[in-house]
């Protein structure tokens, strides 16, 4: 540096200047570009520019839907709001089926698995659940699994209080059933997702299920609601049923057939009270039945024990089927009913195949033919007639055909066609053996007697007024009919069967079991009984099955009646029937023989 403070090379560059040297224009230091680059590289920020500005107006004003969707994904939420199915109710509004509100509780399983121990154990505390399967379900699981369904609401508001990240719960609703085993096989029961699966909920299901609703609420990160939308769609609740049945009724047939069963060491048996004019059902009850409420319930039962079995299953009913055979012969006019008919010694032989009766009755009319439930007199009125006859009676009453009750899983139940039917087969189905009917078919075929010939539909579903019938016998026939079941009650096989101070027609029947298609040993029997109550003015049909009667006791009269008469008396008096039979059967009814053969 000199005196002056300055350096030397700026003195170099005044010199340079003053000589007219530009720094810049050294040839070392300069570098000449093009300008065309400049000018390239000006139009491409200016089109970068655009394409910046033609994005933002596209999202603005063109892709705005789908962005608001897309955000509003990452805090709105669509919650369902499940709609209520629809009530089960008895005739007199009494609840058969109805929902009450519970909970679904389900986890993510990525969240729920940094749970500590202590959190999953309170959780499976209060779910009644293992602890060590809850955690294997939820390693097994990827996105989503159910914890457990139909939780109580209280229950659910103390897992919420655990606050632990990955549960969360779902509103839905649990069927009960205040009935219980009562009217289980009837009423059915509903899955997990509310759905019928058995019964009057599988059959009018359609109808019983509610359509869900939905509403829209804002979440947090943590997945709590902190604003609600408000409901978008409303839930729309199911169509209630109104069954025929009586629920004091269906009680009294439920246990009265429970008693029966158990009394006598039966496997199974089934009931079922009719109106006599309108052919509502009444009451229809098996045993043994289940109970549909609870985790022990419909469920964990097997497949058998589900089954209405006095509509989804069918049998060789015996000696309750010779009224119509009967009734055929009076009203195609070939016998009356003090028609006399040779039964002989007790042993009928039909082309080498025998057909017997209890005892030998000789030379009887039509009507004691009934009376003392003879086999050989009811084949021998059935030979009588074309085998088309008996047939199209048959398909008038109902038989071999699907009832239209609505139910699913109805038999049809068995008759084969008349062009194939040999004599002894004939002869056979005209005491019920070698057709196969249900208990509803045959409570349904009774109904010819009632209605002076006509039989008429069964119903489930309350309704008003007499449906229209089929005509099946003359007028004249049915009374007649009637008359003779009275006096079968009164004098012949059914005298268990009586109800002090009342009038009752009936007819016992007990056949033997067939087991896939043929009869085995020991013997099985099926013991059956039908009655109509007051005969004076028929306002009830009782049909009564017993399957496997156990012990010393099988026949009809024996097993079924006495069920019979328990069910029917308690019947009349719910209905406040007033007696119309003689105060001195009120006051002492005929003595019974304990070692007479009732059929």
């Amino acid at each position: 540096m000199n005196r002056s403070g300055t350096t030397k090379p700026a003195r170099r560059q005044r010199v340079a200047g003053r000589a007219g040297h530009a720094f810049a224009a050294n040839p070392l230091l300069a570098r000449p570009l093009p300008p065309w680059r400049s000018r390239l590289l000006q139009l491409l920020l200016l089109c970068a520019f655009a394409a910046l500005a033609g994005r933002a107006a596209w999202l603005q004003l063109v892709s705005v839907d789908f962005l608001q969707k897309q955000g509003a994904s990452r805090y709105a939420r669509t919650l369902d709001l499940p709609g209520t199915r629809g009530q089960i109710r008895d005739r007199d509004g009494q609840l058969l089926a109805a929902s009450v509100r519970a909970v679904a509780v389900w986890a993510i399983p990525e969240d729920l698995r940094a749970a500590p121990a202590a959190a999953i154990a309170d959780i499976a505390r209060l779910l009644g659940t293992d602890a060590a399967g809850m955690r294997r379900r939820i390693d097994r699981a990827r996105h989503f699994v159910y914890l457990k369904r139909q939780v109580e609401p209280d229950v659910a508001v103390r897992l919420a209080a655990l606050k632990v990240r990955g549960l969360g719960f779902t509103d839905e609703f649990r069927r009960v059933y205040p009935q219980g085993p009562v009217a289980s096989q009837l009423v059915g029961f509903v899955g997990r997702e509310g759905h019928g699966l058995e019964g009057i909920e599988l059959a009018r299901d359609a109808a019983l299920s509610g359509k869900d609703g939905y509403r829209r609420v804002i979440r947090d990160r943590l997945g709590n609601i902190v604003e609600d939308g408000g409901a978008l769609l409303p839930p729309t609740p199911g169509t209630d049923a109104v069954l025929s049945i009586s629920g004091a009724m269906q009680y009294v047939t439920w246990k009265e057939l429970r008693a029966a069963v158990e009394t006598f060491e039966a496997r199974a048996g089934s009931a079922i009270v009719v109106d006599a004019h309108s052919g509502e059902i009444l009451a229809l009850a098996n045993y043994p039945s289940y109970e549909p409420n609870g985790a022990n319930g419909a469920a964990a039962m097997p497949g058998a024990a589900l089954r209405n079995k006095a509509i989804t299953d069918s049998y060789e009913p015996g000696s309750v089927m010779k009224p119509f055979t009967v009734a055929l012969a009076l009203d195609r006019g070939q016998v009356r009913a003090d028609t006399l008919v040779d039964t002989g010694a007790g042993r009928l032989v039909i082309r080498g195949a025998p057909i017997s009766d209890t005892s030998a009755h000789g030379l009887i009319s039509v009507a004691d033919v009934l009376r003392y439930s003879s086999n050989i007199g009811t084949a021998k009125l059935a030979l009588d007639m074309p085998p088309r006859a008996m047939w199209e009676m048959y398909m008038k009453l109902g038989f071999g055909q699907q009832p239209q009750l609505g139910f699913p899983g109805a038999a049809a139940g068995r008759v084969r066609p008349y062009a194939a039917w040999r004599p002894i087969e004939q002869a056979t189905m005209s005491y019920g053996n070698g057709i196969a009917v249900s208990l509803v078919q045959l409570a349904r075929a009774y109904t010819a007697f009632t209605n002076d010939g006509e039989v008429i539909p069964l119903s489930l579903m309350k309704g008003g007024g007499r449906p229209a019938g089929t005509r099946v016998f003359s007028p004249a026939t049915a009374r007649t009919l009637r008359a003779m079941l009275e006096n079968t009650v009164l004098h012949g096989t059914a005298k268990r069967g009586a109800i002090p101070g009342y009038r009752v027609g009936g007819k016992t029947g007990t056949a033997y079991k067939a087991i896939n298609g043929r009869y085995t040993l020991p013997r099985k029997y099926i013991a059956s009984f039908v009655g109509i109550v007051p005969m004076s003015a028929p306002r009830f049909i009782v049909a009564i099955m017993i399957d496997e009667p156990g012990g010393r006791q099988h026949y009809g009269g024996q097993v079924a009646a006495p069920a019979f008469v328990g069910i029917a008396s308690q019947v009349l008096r719910v209905a406040n029937v007033a007696p119309d039979g003689g105060v001195a059967d009120l006051i002492a009814p005929a003595p019974i023989d304990p070692d007479e053969v009732l059929d």
